[in-house]
């Protein structure tokens, strides 16, 4: 099962209380206080791992509470300090604060974590009171609680490359066309209940991940059919394969819902770079899908690819074209990094990398 959205109680562990306690030994009178330091509560930690790609480990359970600290003991033992409670979610996860709504971290690379609830600080026992003019404290410190929060987490799939469009568009088989995934087919709308991934191989080791989003129909953006649920996954793809079935009654109709979809939802998703495909090109003959595809490419000013899932037809060099633009872009972004350049040292040494 594919879960996306969680919401979870987190608290830090509450520290440990100090110790009042003297030294009552034979022979040695007047032994002082010796109570000592509770233990520190353990923290909360969210970390990025590799291994989970979905968030159904942690429905299992919604409040996640670290260990508290030990107390303190007499002879000056300090508490045991509390475990840390470390919660492992897939890469791509939003945490936003569920009050708020404010988005605290998102964690993008793998292993990157974030302490999330802090343990409470540890109770002072009665030796560290201890002083010239109290020379018997009788007081101690209770533990602090640890910090605690509801959360939300959020899913959002770290793809390449985004296949979008009505059901029944082709999305799946095309998917299962370009990699080793195995995503269900069948001739129903709304096959495809979540979204899959699948990684394509291209030459000089390269790879793209490509995402199957479950089919949007007009209304998405605010719930209808599977809704506004898997929208958020395009958000992170670099680029958007927009499939069309050839045998849609009005093409630009069809494009132009979908693109309006994206817009309402998100003005970020309007912006990506979009390579559209037309898709089923074996059910009519050559001459007649080509003239179909130049209509649709006039109308919308932007070139338009002429697919076959099925066959494979045409499938590599839309591939290709989605992993140009990919380097394009990875060329822009390098291009708009700045670096902090010292002049005066530049005009005397020049500048070496």
């Amino acid at each position: 099962m594919f879960i996306d959205e969680v919401r979870i109680y987190v608290k830090g562990g509450d520290g440990g209380d100090g110790c009042v306690s003297f030294r009552r030994e034979r022979f040695i009178p007047r032994g002082g206080p010796n109570g000592g330091d509770g233990g520190k509560g353990g923290d909360v930690i969210i970390r990025a791992c590799k291994e989970i790609d979905t968030l159904l480990d942690i429905t299992s359970k919604v409040k996640c509470i670290a260990e508290d600290g030990g107390k303190g003991g007499n002879r000056n033992k300090n508490g045991k300090n509390g475990k840390d409670l470390i919660i492992n979610v897939p890469k791509g996860t939003l945490i936003k604060d569920l009050k708020s709504g404010r988005t605290i971290k998102d964690l993008k690379e793998n292993e990157e974590s974030i302490k999330i609830a802090r343990g409470g600080r540890m109770g002072r026992g009665n030796a560290y009171f201890k002083s010239s003019t109290n020379q018997t404290p009788r007081i101690a410190e209770e533990g602090r609680n640890g910090m605690d929060r509801w959360l939300r987490l959020e899913l959002k799939l770290i793809a390449d490359v985004g296949i979008i469009g009505l059901p029944n568009a082709g999305k799946s088989t095309f998917l299962s066309r370009i990699s080793s995934a195995h995503p269900k087919i069948a001739d129903y709308p709304f096959t495809t209940l979540q979204p899959q991934l699948g990684i394509v191989e291209l030459e000089d080791y390269k790879r793209l991940v490509f995402a199957d989003i479950p089919g949007l129909i007009e209304g998405a953006h605010s719930g209808s059919g599977l809704g506004n649920t898997f929208l958020r996954h395009i958000e992170r793809t670099r680029v958007i394969v927009h499939l069309i079935d050839i045998s849609a009654t009005d093409l630009l109709n069809t494009y132009n819902l979908i693109r309006n979809e994206l817009t309402l939802f998100s003005s970020k998703l309007s912006e990506k770079k979009e390579i559209v495909a037309i898709n089923k090109s074996d059910i009519l003959d050559m001459e007649t899908s080509l003239k179909i595809a130049e209509d649709l490419s006039k109308k919308i000013s932007k070139p338009v690819h002429l697919v076959s899932a099925v066959s494979g037809n045409n499938v590599k060099n839309l591939i290709r074209t989605a992993s140009n633009l990919i380097d394009k872009e990875n060329e822009e972004e390098l291009l708009n990094l700045s670096f902090p350049v010292d002049h005066e040292t530049v005009g005397k040494k020049g500048l070496t990398f």
